[in-house]
């Protein structure tokens, strides 16, 4: 008798399983992967105004439009260099200065999230700012200001690029430098710029040059552009 009250039981599950099979809504469509937006396939254009950094008076303006930036990221630079203060929330910080932060406040709520990395010079930490963008994204100027450096970029030996140095028209005793990109033929010593709208050129593919430590916080091979700031008087150092 126990076995025949199972199998009714499980006869009824079945025949309310194909009566709601049978009269039920017709099963979900299939999910099929788009090619993406065309939009998303096109240059993105100018970045919106964002202020990523600060030194010295000037706002570092975001060089890379909003959506290709992949990551960003400050490690030293060489001795020399000024410190830059970002703008923005460390993404990385250790668990006595989260709970710091969060007890007493601070540490930054606006702006992008960013990383500390490793290596680099004898700088301050944060006195090299990396901005992670795919190769051959547009770079826009990040200060108004005048071109008064053109020299090239030597990594491991070999040119890649040149480094870009800029004199902001707010502040004339600093240089804004920008290396890891291809120049614009139009630009050359004496070009003058606008934050946001002047483009500087593209961002150089490094990636099988050396391995870019951004990469360890983005979804690519790390490729970005850097930017430093240091004294005017420093110009003709190499």
């Amino acid at each position: 008798m126990r076995r025949v009250g199972a199998l009714v039981v499980v006869a009824a599950i079945l025949l309310v399983v194909l009566v709601l099979t049978a009269f039920g809504s017709s099963p979900a469509a299939v999910r099929t992967a788009l090619p993406a937006p065309a939009k998303r396939l096109l240059p993105a254009g100018p970045p919106r105004p964002q202020v990523i950094a600060t030194v010295g008076g000037i706002r570092l303006q975001l060089p890379i439009p909003q959506e290709r930036v992949s990551s960003v990221g400050y490690h030293r630079a060489r001795a020399g260099e000024l410190a830059l203060s970002p703008v923005g929330s460390r993404g990385n910080r250790g668990l006595l200065s989260r709970a710091f932060h969060r007890v007493f406040g601070g540490g930054g709520t606006h702006g992008m999230r960013w990383y500390q990395l490793s290596g680099g010079g004898q700088g301050p930490p944060t006195s090299t700012l990396d901005v992670g963008a795919p190769a051959g994204t547009d770079v826009y100027s990040p200060v108004d200001g005048t071109i008064v450096g053109l020299t090239k970029y030597i990594l491991d030996g070999r040119r890649y690029g040149v480094r870009l140095d800029i004199q902001p028209a707010d502040a004339p005793s600093i240089l804004v430098s920008l290396t890891r990109l291809r120049l614009d033929p139009a630009l050359s010593v004496g070009s003058s710029l606008q934050a946001g709208t002047s483009k500087l050129g593209t961002v150089l593919d490094l990636s099988t040059v050396e391995r870019q430590e951004l990469a360890r916080y983005t979804q690519d091979a790390g490729n970005h552009v850097s930017l430093d700031a240091r004294s005017a008087a420093n110009l003709a150092l190499p």
